[in-house]
């Protein structure tokens, strides 16, 4: 998914944040994976499940104490262009309080990052 994401972006980087955004576009989403983008150097969300998150600074998400945005962020933002680049957080899964293993893969292209998260 998102190697799908990273060849749509370098197309078209306005007409991928449209898609990764449209809710109904089961190429960049199925059931609880989704493409997230944000850009740099500001780290505000340009693309994600929720509108309610865009327009936010990554870099301001946590589950407990754990800085699981600013890892996102210093992962991919020193990365070279188009290198996969992963980190591991703990986070619940959807319907449960506990926390289990999550990874979320992430590419630069240009100004955006973008990513897929998936529990492991």
């Amino acid at each position: 998914m998102l190697e799908r994401a990273v060849t749509a972006l370098k197309a078209d980087p306005k007409a991928a944040l449209k898609q990764f955004n449209d809710e109904k576009n089961k190429q960049f989403r199925d059931r609880d994976l989704f493409v997230f983008c944000f850009s740099l150097p500001d780290g505000n969300f340009t693309a994600f499940q929720s509108p309610v998150m865009l327009g936010t600074d990554v870099r301001e998400l946590k589950y407990q104490d754990e800085p699981i945005g600013q890892n996102a962020y210093d992962a991919v933002a020193t990365a070279p262009e188009g290198d996969f680049v992963s980190i591991e957080y703990n986070f619940p899964k959807p319907g449960t309080k506990t926390p289990a293993t999550k990874q979320s893969l992430e590419a630069r292209v240009g100004n955006e990052a973008c990513g897929v998260t998936y529990f492991k």
